[in-house]
This record gives C-alpha cells, sequence and structure tokens, in this order.
C-alpha cells in the first residue's frame, strides 16, 4: 500500500520556529520502541500502524491480539510467521520497557507464546526504511525492537524503532495533549487550571510530581512543616537560606538538592527534573505587578495561595516567595533580571520528596502578558506517590532539541565506584563520580601521576560507521586522514562545520576495511555523521553504540603491568606490552574463553594509559580484575575533579571550555589534527579552515600565574584596559606547584614570554599578574604518555 510518510515538523509561528515542540498531523501518535526493548499501544479498526527504522539495520518483530485473545497476522493484513521468539527473548531481558509490556499482557490476560509475530526490517533495512499495516479489528498491538549484547569488537547494536499509529477516527477536534501517564499509583492526582492554587498534604517520603502538561506554563510552589504550623508557627522554604546551604540559585538532582527552612530544617528535596531551568526564586505573582503594568484587578499566585492556605491559618501576604517551576528568569550583566518563555516541553515535570510532614501548595500560573507562560497560560497537574516507590534520581537529557527526553542513567561501572563516594554528578545524561570519599581531589590526582588510576570514561559517545562508503563518510565529516588510518589504528581528530567551528573532538578507530568506531564526547558529533550520510546518499549506517559499550580507563606508570596480568590476546593481535600509541587490540579475560573486550592505548591524563571497552553486562567483572590486580600497585579509584587537573596540566582541551561552535581547531590547540597539505581531499569545513588559518584572529596559549590566585573560566585576559582574550581553564598545579591556566587571546599578542594580566571583578578593580607559555605545562614532550618514566620523577613513590 503507499501510504504518506509520516514525519514530525517543529512548531512555527510568524517566523518563530519551536524545534523543541514538535507537531504530528491531527490523530496520529509517535511511540518510540527502544533497541532491545517493547511497547504495547491499543489500537481500533482501521487505524494505520507505520514503523520507522531510524538508524537502519534494526530488525522489528510485533504480535497484535484481538480482544477475543487470539493472534492472526492477518489481522494486520500480512503474513505471520508462527511463534515470535524475538519478542518473547526482548521481554525476558530484563528492561524496563519489556516489564511494562508484561504488566499490561498480565492485566489483559494475553499469552505472548501464541502470538503470531510479524517481522519487518530482516534484510538489511536502510535508515530511515517504513513499513505500513492497517488494523482489521480492535486490539492490543506488541512491537519489540530485538537485539542481543554487542561484543565490543562488533558494529551490530540494537537501536530504536519508531511506532507511529495513525487513527482511524480521531475526531473532528483535535484533543487537547493531556498529562503523561502516572510514574507510578497515585495517592492523589489534581489538575490545576491557570489561575488557580490548591493545596494539598504529604507525609514525610512520599514524592510530588508536578507536571507541565502542555509545555511553557509556569508553577509556583510552596511547602510548610505540618509540625511547625500545629505549634502556631510558619516555617516554609526560604529562598535565602537555601540558596546559602546549596550554593546554587535552586537546587538539583543530586548531592545539593534540598530545600530549606528559615530554622536550616530540610523540607523538600528535588529527585527528578526533566526540565532543568527554573526561576531564581523570585516571588510568584502579585497583584503588585499586574497593577504596575496597566492591568489592576488581573488573577495572581500570590493571591491564589493565600486563599487557598486559610484553611490553615496561614497569614496572607502580599507576595509569596516561592520555588517557581518551569518560570526562565535569568540575570544580565547589570544585574537586571529578565525573563523569557520557559524551557520545559509538554510533559515535563519535577519530582520531589518530602523529608518531612508537610502542607504544600502549587499553583497554574495565570500570566498572560509577557513571555512566562509562553503568552499562552495551561494547566498544571499536580500528583503524590507512596514513599515506597523506587524513583531514582535524575536530570532530563536530550540528543538534540527534537529528542525525547531520557533520564540520567548509571553507567555499568557505576556500582563499582560508589563502593568509594557518594559523590556524583550529572554528566551529559550520565551519573559519574566527582572526588572519592576516602581519598580526595589531590590524593587520586597523585595516585595517577605517581601509580595508577582507574576512572569511568562511559559517557562518551560512541558510534558503528559501517559499509561500503564508510571511509568516505569519515574522511568527508573529520579533519584527519582517514585513508592513512589502517586496521587497528586510533586516530585523535576535530569534526567541524561548514564555517570551521567544532562540533566535537574525539577519537576515531578502524576495525575494519569498512568498519569505524567514532568516540566522542556528545551525541551531537554522531547525529551530524547521521545527517551528512542522509544528505549525501551514501552506502553507509550510524549506529549509537554508546550502551553496548561502557569504559574505563586505566591511566599511570603501571597500568601496562596490570593490564597485562589479565587480558589474552589471540596471535594475530598485539599483546598489551606490545601495543603502540594510538592502537588498539582486541583481547579476553584470561584466556580464549575470557570475557571479550576492546583495549586501546588512549586516555586523557597526559600518562602512559589505556581505555577498557567491554558490554555493561561485563563490566563488574572487568572492574573487579582490574582493582584485584591493580591492589600491588597501589591502583585508586579516581573522579572527574582530578581528571579535570590532570588534563589542564596536560594540555588536553574540553568541550565549552578550549572549544565550542565558534572555535576552530588553530584557535582550540589541537591545529595538528587538520593536515592540510598531506590531506588532498575535501572535507566539512575545509575551506573556512584554510582561510581562518591564513588570517588567525585567536591562538589559545598557556599562562603561568603569579600569587596562589585561580582565575575562573570566562575571566579576562588584558594588556592594559584593553581585552585581549579569555581563560578557559586554570588550575593549581600540585606537581609544579603554581597556578597554570589555558586561555584564547589574540594572534597580534600570543608571543611566548610576554607579560599580561589576567581581570577579575570587572576586570579592572583586581588583576593577576601572568605570563604567556608554551604548553602542555607538563611534560611538554609527552615522554609520559609514551611509557618513559625516571626514577627521579618518584621519589615518594613506593617501587
Amino acid at each position: 500500500m503507499n501510504v504518506k510518510p509520516i514525519f514530525e515538523v517543529p512548531y512555527e509561528r510568524s517566523g518563530v520556529l519551536a524545534p523543541g515542540l514538535p507537531i504530528l498531523p491531527h490523530g496520529t501518535e509517535r511511540h518510540p520502541v527502544p533497541g532491545a526493548g517493547s511497547r504495547a499501544v491499543p489500537v481500533s479498526k482501521g487505524d494505520t500502524i507505520t514503523l520507522l527504522d531510524r538508524d537502519g539495520m534494526q530488525p522489528a518483530e510485533m504480535v497484535f491480539f484481538a480482544p477475543d485473545r487470539s493472534s492472526d497476522a492477518a489481522m494486520l493484513g500480512t503474513q505471520g510467521h508462527g511463534r515470535p521468539e524475538g519478542l518473547i527473548a526482548t521481554l525476558a531481558n530484563g528492561s524496563a520497557s519489556g516489564k511494562k509490556v508484561l504488566r499490561a499482557l498480565e492485566v489483559a490476560g494475553f499469552d505472548i507464546g501464541r502470538g503470531d509475530a510479524i517481522r519487518a526490517f530482516s534484510d538489511g533495512s536502510r535508515p530511515g526504511d517504513m513499513v505500513h499495516f492497517v488494523a482489521e479489528c480492535d486490539g492490543l498491538l506488541i512491537v519489540s525492537a530485538p537485539g542481543e549484547a554487542m561484543r565490543p569488537e562488533d558494529n551490530n547494536p540494537p537501536t530504536d524503532i519508531i511506532l507511529y499509529i495513525q487513527r482511524a477516527a480521531p475526531g473532528l477536534e483535535k484533543p487537547d495533549v493531556g498529562p503523561p501517564d502516572p510514574l507510578a499509583d497515585p495517592l492523589g492526582d489534581i489538575n490545576i487550571q491557570p489561575g488557580n492554587a490548591k493545596s494539598y498534604e504529604v507525609k514525610a517520603g512520599e514524592f510530588i510530581q508536578i507536571v507541565d502538561i502542555r509545555g511553557r506554563e509556569c508553577s509556583d510552589f510552596q511547602a510548610f512543616s505540618r509540625r511547625a504550623l500545629d505549634q502556631g508557627i510558619e516555617r516554609e522554604i526560604d529562598p535565602t537560606t537555601t540558596r546559602s546551604l546549596m550554593g546554587s540559585l535552586y537546587p538539583q538532582p543530586g548531592i545539593f538538592s534540598k530545600y530549606w527552612s528559615v530554622d536550616q530544617e530540610p523540607l523538600v528535596e528535588i529527585v527528578q527534573d526533566t526540565c532543568g531551568r527554573h526561576d531564581t526564586f523570585g516571588l510568584a505573582c502579585t497583584a503588585r505587578y499586574y497593577e504596575d503594568l496597566g492591568y489592576p484587578g488581573h488573577v495572581n499566585c500570590s493571591d491564589n495561595i493565600n486563599k487557598d492556605l486559610s484553611q490553615y491559618g496561614i497569614r496572607p501576604r502580599a507576595g509569596w516567595p516561592a520555588i517557581n517551576f518551569f518560570f526562565n528568569t535569568m540575570l544580565d550583566d547589570d544585574n537586571a533580571i529578565g525573563m523569557d518563555d520557559p524551557w520545559s516541553r509538554p510533559g515535563d515535570f519535577v519530582l520531589l520528596r518530602a523529608l518531612t510532614d508537610l502542607v504544600c501548595v502549587s499553583t497554574g500560573c495565570p500570566c498572560d502578558i509577557d513571555p512566562a507562560n509562553g503568552w499562552n497560560p495551561t494547566d498544571i497537574q499536580v500528583r503524590t506517590y507512596k514513599a515506597t516507590e523506587d524513583f531514582k534520581r535524575s536530570y532530563g537529557y536530550r540528543k538534540s532539541a527534537e529528542a525525547d527526553v531520557e533520564e540520567t542513567k548509571k553507567t555499568a561501572f557505576h556500582d563499582c565506584f560508589a563502593r568509594h563516594t557518594r559523590d556524583f554528578v550529572e554528566y551529559n545524561g550520565y551519573w559519574l563520580p566527582n572526588t572519592m570519599t576516602n581519598h580526595g581531589t589531590i590524593a587520586e590526582y597523585w595516585a595517577c601521576r605517581d601509580q595508577v588510576a582507574v576512572m569511568d570514561l562511559s559517557p562518551l559517545r560512541k558510534y558503528e560507521v559501517v559499509g561500503p562508503d564508510a571511509e568516505e563518510l569519515m574522511q568527508l565529516c573529520v579533519t584527519r586522514n582517514m585513508k592513512k588510518l589502517s586496521v587497528g589504528q586510533v586516530v585523535y581528530t576535530a569534526m567541524c562545520y561548514e564555517h570551521g567551528g567544532m562540533i566535537d573532538d574525539g577519537t576515531v578507530y578502524r576495525l575494519g576495511e569498512t568498519n569505524f568506531r567514532w568516540i566522542g564526547g556528545n551525541d551531537t558529533s554522531g547525529l551530524w555523521l547521521q545527517e551528512q550520510a542522509r544528505k549525501r546518499n551514501m552506502n553507509v549506517w550510524v549506529r549509537n553504540s554508546t550502551d553496548q559499550l561502557h569504559n574505563v580507563a586505566v591511566q599511570g606508570r603501571h597500568s601496562r603491568d596490570i593490564l597485562s596480568q589479565i587480558f589474552w590476546t589471540p596471535p594475530q593481535q598485539p599483546t598489551i606490552e606490545e601495543l603502540p600509541w594510538f592502537r588498539l587490540t582486541v583481547a579476553r579475560v584470561g584466556d580464549v574463553r575470557g570475557t571479550s573486550v576492546v583495549i586501546s592505548r588512549t586516555g586523557y591524563s597526559g600518562e602512559l594509559g589505556y581505555e577498557i571497552f567491554c558490554h555493561p553486562k561485563d563490566a563488574v567483572e572487568i572492574f573487579d580484575r582490574v582493582w584485584e590486580v591493580g591492589q600491588d600497585y597501589g591502583i585508586t579509584p579516581l573522579g572527574l575533579a582530578a581528571l579535570d587537573m590532570l588534563r589542564i596540566e596536560g594540555g588536553l582541551i574540553f568541550a565549552g571550555s578550549e572549544f565550542d561552535d565558534q572555535t576552530d581547531p588553530f584557535e582550540a590547540g589541537v591545529g595538528f589534527t587538520v593536515p592540510l597539505k598531506s590531506k588532498t581531499d575535501d572535507f566539512i569545513g575545509r575551506s573556512a579552515i584554510e582561510e581562518r588559518k591564513a588570517h588567525p584572529h585567536r591562538k589559545l596559549v598557556g599562562f603561568d600565574i603569579e600569587g596562589g590566585t585561580v582565575p575562573s573560566p570566562g575571566d579576562c585576559v588584558r594588556i592594559g584596559k584593553a581585552q585581549v582574550g579569555e581563560i578557559t581553564s586554570a588550575m593549581k598545579s600540585p606537581i609544579l606547584g603554581k597556578v597554570i591556566a589555558l586561555g584564547r587571546i589574540a594572534s597580534t599578542h600570543a608571543l611566548e614570554g610576554h607579560d599580561i594580566e589576567i581581570g577579575q571583578l570587572d576586570g579592572q578593580q583586581k588583576r593577576l599578574k601572568a605570563k604567556i607559555v608554551p604548553f602542555p605545562h607538563f611534560d611538554p614532550a609527552k615522554e609520559r604518555v609514551k611509557g618513559v618514566y625516571l626514577k627521579n620523577d618518584f621519589p615518594d613513590a613506593a617501587e
């Protein structure tokens, strides 16, 4: 059948585009099916079912059950394949999506073993391929994206399937967007229309979910200690106390997550936040605000809060301090408070946990005269849940503005590092250890410099690039010459936009003649590879394998000794002892029957080191073996704070610091990744980079700074009163015994040995004297990375 493909389009009105608010045709629903996961969706007679293989080469298997519990592929107008083995295996793999589907099947009384399998995309599908079916009766549709654990040396990660349901009878009027499904069975479920406030009681340990149903809508929140109210005392969330104790404008999931009263009693804590952008603790909107703008009598949240809290005897106030969830305010350079449309998307929410018995109040903000609610006030949903629910801490992460929100994930090595710390911070959608409880940043740093350290680098983004045009795509999209990259070789490179600005830096692993693996810092680079392959109609597949390949780095002078005792390599592969710098080997734990890994001689520490890539199911085994053998060498777990010190000393750049999409590789200090003479092929950004290299404006340099003050990233670099640059990264170097920094400076002043000043307190009132020096500051010849260590390098280290 010939059905017009269904794709989302960004919301647009009068020239304003909002990619984060995708629009589907009337009556069309979108249901992502995660790789190696499943989804169950009710279907009605006449509905059109469309499956989209977004990345290609991902098989799909589905089953359709009629209300009488029968299953026949003919009900969707196609031929069946008998028992759905792929779907059954997917449901049995323990995934979160599988558990939801199994519950739905149990409630409906359907036996998946009697399902008639319908298969799609089984013959090497292309990215964007679609198949269509029409339901001949009502029923329940179960869709899976089957896939097994990917071995580290393979390139077949399970990826998402997108299910679209085009309803045959959606109704004449487009229905309002409703609240998302509850996170669990709610204790209470309150809908708050704009211009209203609702109060509710919550017991200690229970959870509160505040949902922005349609997006771009603010909701004020306050909570009072029930115990204090019973004593006739009002003790609510206090902005000043909370900011002072948490050290931020508003708490976030993690360690610094609590809201406090003026008595320094914690009242609630943030558990999950899918938006991440809220107000800086201003007042809920007030009558005076509207009156001063010429709208006397306008309904407002403060008056609404007063009315609803009166039942608890709480005194009214002209303006209520509140947590203004989803309200987007900011401070400018003159300390003026401004606002813009909220960042929240439809279904965004915050989840809080009550730390004591509370009386709470929430509002649906009525403001329709400014961008506070996107000029269109809508409703808010408030749900409460039992204290026994197991909600994990998480932020909302999106691969792009258009992408579905994802919870912060634990890496496969998370529990291994959790033996040593509770200090985890969110990093690009994952929880990573920041410092280790019984070590500390300085001890972790010295362990890597003097002995050996192990760190979790699993959030690095991995994308498998395979197919006849794989080399052509990589040659086009990265600055290094892929034609000179041998199988088994790794190369560090930049990836740029057409104007020369950097998308990302990363490494390319060549696993075969037509098999490459891109490892970068963000998803933007992988999505860019997919976009270019699609735009140029290349015969290549780019598939995300990040969650199939988790990795730890073992760094330091003893790293080779440790790994050589653990891993066996086949005769055709280099041993750990033989592995050169920027090469990889396929290895196994112990012997030929052991767990498979890929090991590369790479790292981010400036020391001899290796990265070990394994499937998540094998992570604990790998870590425990490394930890066990490493005991004789003083192995220490290392967190992000110490890693940042190591990379600054080693002159290693970091996204958002030394480079962004306005910075070309030469300005970022990695011009060596752009071989303009030896790489004669064109690549994206080449002409712009050639022009920028010929007429440079800025240069990354090193600074030695007098005194003990460490400047902050963004501090200005000045010669006299003129600003000529800015600091990108800075630290007090333990091994060098001085303050050092990296920074960009105007090319006319980027001369080694020149004196400059770093400005603080508006750049004029406080200056730090500094000198421009070569970088990297430590081990400029990279002798340690090459494994060359001198005994006098370690006067205090245990031999």
